[in-house]
């Protein structure tokens, strides 16, 4: 969904400008305990939130602890503005009513405030900056491939042995190549499996051997220590979050921390008499021409005046080696790191990606059922539980979780009954006395007939007496679809938090008709009641409808049931999804219907 997707990129927005200002006080406040890698290197947590939105949640089941989050976060749905209470004050303002000879599909529509069409502006405008970033990315590229090309091999013995030695001297593995070209004004590092040195035309000749040394010390230490790459990374961050200030401020303090840290690097390698003569070293290119063509996809020697004179009052008070600021240093780093790991939760509670139902089944037969649909967006399952086979039509939706609507009461009923909140011999719930937009709605009913009718105070009034924690541990238990209660207690199955596929329909339908959830066989058989449709040449027809309404549109429609024979069960699902044309359960149940007919069975 487009709305979520946004809601996914802004959470995520401000999870990184909070870890920028977070890194920001720290080196403020820690600076004399941080050694000068880690101030560049504790740059690198801001990077966190993105990972985390692609993070598979979902395969190692936090799914609670996300949704725990995400209803301190918003206290209730995240996707709609929507009031149980609202509803039940003027329930006429959001009547749909659908109704199919005895079994009735009522629905209340639910609003959503924001405009799909804001959001796709949103996303729109989000697109077209990456695209011009992207583009810039595409020519600095194209001149660091002229560049290269440009680039001539250096032919003189005594560099080659000063490039080996400084290479042994870093610890560096990786074979770097040695290049010049006229075209650059100071030393550049390029390239992060291949890696290249390219220095000015004429270097050898316009340095003395030690500065050259120093040169090289410098760009090998940036191969070393993974800049480039870290230089990617940040150039990502910068492509996604481009609309974020505080993103290109924090990627200048890293520009000028990560000069800092190869400094400290190459000084360590060093005596006391070579600092003066490696800071003149970095004198020599402040008046060089910058070439900024290449932004992040090259580190160098040279920088800005102004960086320039920071690292040569580093320079200036360097000391040698601080064993115990480093140990210091990790530790602040490690504790950040808790942080972040605690902190984690608050952007994977919309980012997680638990949208899509990945089916592994190899018993899957595809068919062609498109002419049923008559051009609707639909999916159907069809599960023979005899020959353990699935049939499915239009495979990628029927693994996308959508809204359960009212297809949820069978689920509502049974823990209610599995919580002796009501009992298969007495469920009578009393009337509230509001008057609804259904006739049927206004007077008392047992939960048989509120599941004929589909009566929503009915299975609210449950939910309510069943309480949030119990109903979440049973639709974790049964592994209902994301398990996502966070939309509020009254409404999280209609048109908000909780999602299900179609496949993961059929699939519960078959735990639940053979009793494999784990509930008492007493309960299950008076929800398989309730449920009951019809009956016809000793073929038993059970199924619930469900319809999804927003802004007074019909957008989502469901039937789900199976069909009991004599010696077999077919367990079926069948979903429309549309924001143009009217969809809904009796819709859904009439193509279901036709499609059980052609294939003979009921």
């Amino acid at each position: 969904m487009m709305d979520t997707f946004v809601l996914r990129l802004l959470l995520s927005a401000i999870t990184v400008s909070f870890f920028i200002l977070l890194i920001s006080l720290i080196k403020k406040f820690f600076a004399k305990h941080l050694s000068q890698q880690m101030h560049y290197k504790i740059w690198l947590f801001i990077a966190a939130p993105p990972l985390i939105s692609f993070f598979p949640w979902s395969s190692f089941r936090l799914q609670e602890l996300l949704h725990y989050f995400k209803s301190l976060l918003f206290g209730g749905s995240t996707h709609t503005d929507q009031s149980a209470t609202a509803n039940q004050k003027n329930p006429s303002d959001f009547v749909q009513a659908h109704e199919t000879s005895a079994w009735h599909d009522f629905a209340l529509s639910v609003n959503k405030t924001a405009p799909d069409l804001f959001f796709k502006m949103a996303v729109a405008v989000w697109l077209v900056g990456m695209v011009f970033l992207i583009v810039l990315a595409i020519y600095a590229s194209c001149r660091i491939h002229k560049l290269k090309k440009s680039a001539t091999e250096m032919q003189d013995r005594q560099i080659d042995e000063l490039l080996k030695s400084c290479t042994l001297a870093v610890g560096l593995k990786k074979k770097v190549r040695l290049r010049e070209t006229p075209l650059l004004a100071s030393p550049i590092t390029l390239g992060i499996f291949k890696p290249y040195i390219l220095l000015p035309a004429k270097t050898d000749k316009s340095f003395s051997q030690n500065e050259l040394k120093y040169v090289l010390l410098h760009e090998l230490c940036h191969q070393k220590n993974k800049d480039l790459l870290v230089n990617y990374i940040m150039w990502l961050l910068q492509t996604i979050y481009w609309f974020n200030p505080l993103v290109w401020h924090s990627l200048k303090k890293i520009h000028s921390d990560r000069e800092l840290a190869c400094d400290a690097s190459v000084l360590e390698l060093l005596d006391e008499n070579g600092y003066t003569e490696y800071g003149q070293t970095i004198i020599h290119f402040a008046m060089k021409k910058q070439v900024r063509t290449y932004g992040q996809f090259s580190t160098g020697i040279s920088g800005t005046k102004q960086q320039i004179k920071q690292r040569i009052l580093y320079i200036a008070k360097y000391s040698g080696k601080a064993g115990f600021s480093k140990w210091k240093s990790k530790a602040i780093c490690t504790a950040l790191a808790l942080l972040v790991l605690c902190l984690t939760p608050l952007t994977a509670a919309i980012a997680s990606p638990n949208d899509v139902y990945h089916f592994k089944g190899e018993n899957v037969v595809d068919e062609d059922m498109a002419s049923y649909f008559s051009g609707s967006d639909g999916s159907f399952v069809l599960y023979d539980s005899a020959k353990n086979q699935y049939h499915v039509y239009n495979r990628p939706m029927s693994e996308y979780r959508v809204s359960p609507d009212s297809t949820y009461k069978i689920y509502s009923g049974l823990i209610a009954l599995e919580e002796n909140v009501i009992s298969p011999a007495k469920s009578e719930r009393n009337w509230n006395g509001i008057n609804y937009p259904f006739k049927a709605w206004n007077k008392n009913h047992h939960l048989a007939s509120a599941m004929h009718d589909s009566v929503n105070w009915y299975f609210q009034n449950l939910d309510q007496e069943t309480g949030t924690a119990k109903l979440q541990d049973h639709f974790h238990r049964i592994q209902y679809g994301n398990e996502d209660l966070s939309g509020g207690l009254d409404t999280y199955w209609m048109e908000s938090s909780l999602k299900i596929s179609p496949i993961e329909q059929v699939q519960l339908l078959h735990a639940f008709e053979e009793n494999k959830l784990g509930f008492d066989q007493r309960n299950t058989d008076a929800i398989k009641d309730a449920i009951f449709i019809n009956e016809h040449e000793q073929r038993k027809l059970y199924g619930k409808t469900g319809t999804g309404t927003v802004n007074g549109k019909d957008v989502n429609g469901w039937f789900i049931g199976f069909v009991k024979t004599a010696d077999n069960t077919y367990y079926f699902a069948l979903n429309l999804q549309s924001k143009k044309e009217e969809v809904n359960g009796s819709k859904a149940k009439q193509i279901a219907s036709r499609i059980l007919q052609d294939k003979h069975i009921y």
